[in-house]
């Protein structure tokens, strides 16, 4: 949902909108508040601003603006009609390098590098993952970017790094995303998280939802409350270093940032990680030495430090399982020998 820059200027009848979205409401909906029904369609923006895209007189019902207080009802058509012509979401092929670890007729396992943004989206509708996905299948006749039935089963987040297992056709995607569904793949991340985690291992469970204070960051509430959606994820410590730890981390589900909203929820965020807190000193010596030794650790690897290292799944055609390994980006591996040396006594 989008809004125009001056809220709450009311349309003139001349201006001309153009449709940016649209839904039909189900036969057995009950009446409830129009910005109450988008915000549960549309989970990415907040009710606040949904109600200021109304109060510009940018949200429509049957063909007619309405107030955010209107109360939709069975088979009523909402749209939402902006000044400005919807933005052209189609996939254009890029030539950008691609780091394929297997390809055959059916899949295609590739190993992303960080600060690839995976899908086109606001913000970054070039240079994707996708994007190169397509330039490199420009050949092939039967994949076609812009088919939802083929290509990406799964997603990583831009600054996350490792494996990616692509669809090249309908059957495959299919198959593989039966897969993900029942939880029947297998994915392992390694992440050096800040703090010495007081078990060898554990499981953490919680709700993954949008932040309320923050769009851009997911929050854990209660696995028994009706927020959210259920994720479930289990840790294992590799090496301890006082005071940050690596952990390789098993996903049962594959939520929006799990990981990093997890461990973060017991009081370990990702090293380095901006957007949930790891970016700053939470662990650790006062001296001037030890500062400087963590800013050079952020320098390293200036993004939160996990990386998707196993994909594990049944071929979609072969049946036969397929697992793959990745190794460590440079960025990760430097930082994990700069603590390695840090715990040694060989590096401040």
């Amino acid at each position: 949902m989008e809004e125009r820059p001056m809220e709450n200027e009311i349309l003139e009848d001349d201006d001309q909108l153009f449709e940016h979205w649209k839904v039909e409401v189900d036969a057995g909906q009950q009446p409830v508040r129009i910005d109450k029904f988008l915000a549960e369609k549309n989970p990415y923006q907040s009710r606040n601003r949904i109600q200021n895209a109304a109060d510009a007189g940018f949200i429509h019902v049957n063909g007619k603006p309405v107030k955010s207080n209107y109360k939709v009802r069975p088979n009523d058509v909402v749209t939402l009609m902006l000044d400005r012509p919807k933005h052209d979401t189609s996939i254009v092929a890029e030539n950008i390098p691609l780091n394929i670890v297997y390809e055959d007729d059916a899949v295609m396992v590739i190993n992303k590098e960080a600060g690839m943004v995976v899908h086109p989206g606001a913000g970054n509708f070039t240079g994707t993952l996708i994007n190169a996905i397509a330039y490199y299948l420009r050949d092939l006749e039967s994949f076609d970017a812009n088919n939802p039935e083929v290509g990406l089963v799964h997603r990583i987040d831009k600054d996350t790094s490792g494996l990616l297992v692509v669809a090249k056709t309908p059957e495959a995607k299919t198959a593989l995303g039966k897969q993900f569904f029942n939880k029947t793949t297998h994915r392992s991340y390694n992440a050096l998280v800040w703090g010495n985690l007081v078990e060898e291992e554990g499981r953490i469970e919680g709700n993954i939802t949008r932040d309320p204070r923050n769009r851009l960051r997911m929050t854990v509430a209660p696995p028994d409350s009706e927020i959210g959606k259920p994720a479930v994820t289990h840790y294992r410590v590799l090496e301890r270093y006082g005071y940050t730890t690596l952990v390789e981390c098993i996903l049962e589900t594959g939520r929006t940032h799990q990981i990093r909203a997890h461990m973060k929820h017991i009081g370990h965020p990702l090293f380095a990680d901006e957007t949930y807190g790891g970016d700053e000193i939470l662990r650790g010596q006062r001296s001037s030495t030890y500062k400087a030794f963590i800013q050079n650790c952020f320098k390293l690897c200036p993004r939160q430090a996990l990386h998707a290292k196993t994909l594990g799944f049944v071929h979609p055609v072969t049946k036969q399982q397929m697992d793959f390994t990745s190794e460590w980006p440079t960025d990760f591996a430097a930082l994990i020998e700069k603590w390695r040396g840090f715990i040694k006594g060989k590096a401040l």
